[in-house]
């Protein structure tokens, strides 16, 4: 996204953006308690580490550990190396050389996601509001986040997902019959799954088609996509500098004239006219008596399913989400089976045990057979599980703390000055990295040979499953993905 952002920013934008942003280093530098902590090492202030050289794209430019996470050819050549050389907690350096903490040890990691004392970075914060508005549940926070969120767990109860099943049975035969009359050619598999899964989530949460989100809507959504990936160090320092600014001035800059800021003003305009339109005419039918309850808006609307000892989602609280559904659950959704093909496409024995294995399940009772082998331990979502481990949605996510505070270890760790310590205390404004993908090769947790895709450690019973982080095996996973899966 900063990428997006970055093209549309003039010299007076970045020069308020760096102001703010050197002016918040130079305060959080001088309150640091994390510099006792080991990390990779920084020479450039900028960027925050090394020089490396990699690709030749990029050869010759300074990246720094910002750089290092985000700009490598493969994702984590540099985190997960970080990982095994300092531990599952370490120090390492931001932009303008604020100190950060990458965190992957499970205590902790429970402590900053469960703890009200942390909240979105405002990095995090601003592109969540920018993107998606500022109703967004992503960006909300105390009760009045919990009490949306609780509202909508509605749609991801076991039998709502099996009433979606119909619905993803539908356009994954769809996507079959492509592939199939294509046989014997090269095929991009990557904008046919994107496609199925915009439309599978409009259908299973509005109750909409394609055609019914309409050309200017689906339009505006892939320009968001296409611009979200990050081209270049100067592009990537830029948009950063930018989601730091105040809130204030970022709602006059993101209002500026530009291609970019117009495709994401169009995209989150749109979305909430589409929302709104879904939401008055399940309102109508519900008036006539009619049953509503066919998608995830419905369920939220049918008075029939409103518990008195709680208080009811208004129409705008259910609008408001709609652009979240959309494009929080779209791409994520799409690049984590993407992935899992990959992985297929790359272990030909892998394919044929799950072909063994599926028209086994086949034989033994068709297709309900398939789906009911589905939700046991088998080779089939042992792969599932593993695609969600190995390429996680979102690598790691910026926490702030908001008060001077403590994080426990369960591991420990030996700071730089030689002593043990089994807790970390941080001050106000520090910035914590949740370490998704790097808590994901653990191998205390994954077992042997964390960084290898592997489906069949999840038959064998080495992986732990005590201290779950996760809604689902121990996996730190969005919702909206496990639906699909």
């Amino acid at each position: 996204m900063e990428s997006l952002i970055a093209k549309s920013m003039n010299s007076s934008i970045v020069l308020a953006a760096s102001v703010a942003v050197i002016a918040g280093y130079l305060v959080l530098r001088r309150r640091s308690t994390i510099r006792n902590i080991p990390g990779p090492p920084c020479h450039s202030w900028i960027y925050g580490a090394d020089f490396l050289v990699f690709n030749m794209s990029l050869a010759k430019r300074t990246l720094g550990n910002m750089l290092e996470l985000w700009l490598t050819p493969t994702y984590g050549e540099h985190e997960f190396s970080w990982q095994r050389t300092y531990g599952s907690v370490y120090r390492f350096t931001g932009c303008f050389g604020d100190d950060r903490l990458m965190v992957a040890d499970p205590m902790a990691l429970q402590h900053i996601i469960n703890n009200p004392h942390f909240a979105l970075s405002p990095l995090t914060q601003n592109m969540v509001e920018l993107v998606f508005g500022e109703h967004s549940l992503i960006g909300l926070r105390g009760q009045t986040h919990k009490r949306i969120r609780n509202e909508f767990n509605i749609g991801f109860t076991a039998a709502a997902v099996r009433d979606c099943q119909p619905i993803f049975e539908k356009f994954a035969q769809a996507i079959t019959q492509q592939l199939e009359a294509s046989e014997g050619e090269i095929v991009n598999i990557a904008p046919l799954l994107r496609t199925a899964t915009v439309a599978a989530i409009a259908e299973a949460a509005l109750g909409y088609s394609l055609e019914e989100l309409g050309e200017a809507y689906q339009t505006a959504n892939a320009e968001i996509m296409t611009g979200a990936a990050y081209h270049s160090p100067g592009e990537f320092l830029i948009g950063t500098m930018m989601m730091q600014l105040p809130p204030w001035l970022l709602r006059v800059v993101i209002n500026l004239p530009t291609k970019a800021f117009d495709a994401i003003r169009r995209t989150r305009y749109l979305a909430l006219q589409i929302g709104a339109r879904a939401v008055q005419g399940k309102q109508v039918l519900a008036r006539q008596g009619l049953d509503i309850n066919t998608d995830l808006f419905g369920l939220l609307l049918d008075p029939q399913n409103s518990d008195t000892t709680r208080d009811k989602l208004t129409s705008e609280e259910i609008i408001s989400q709609t652009g979240t559904m959309m494009v929080a659950g779209q791409e994520t959704t799409t690049n984590t089976m993407l992935f899992g093909l990959l992985e297929l496409a790359k272990n030909a024995k892998l394919q044929d045990e799950l072909r063994a294995e599926i028209h086994s399940m086949a034989g033994a009772g068709g297709q309900s057979s398939v789906r009911q082998h589905a939700i046991t331990e088998c080779l089939y979502q042992g792969s599932e599980k593993e695609s969600l481990r190995f390429y996680p949605a979102e690598p790691f996510a910026e926490r702030m703390a908001l008060q001077d505070t403590v994080i426990p270890l369960s591991e420990g760790l030996v700071a730089i000055s030689g002593e043990r310590i089994s807790q970390i205390p941080v001050r106000k404004g520090q910035i914590v990295a949740v370490g998704i993908a790097s808590y994901q090769r653990h191998d205390s947790r994954w077992g042997e040979n964390p960084d290898e895709f592997r489906p069949a450690r999840w038959l064998e019973g080495t992986i732990a499953k005590g201290n779950a982080i996760g809604p689902y095996s121990n996996l730190f996973v969005i919702r909206s993905i496990l639906i699909f899966h």
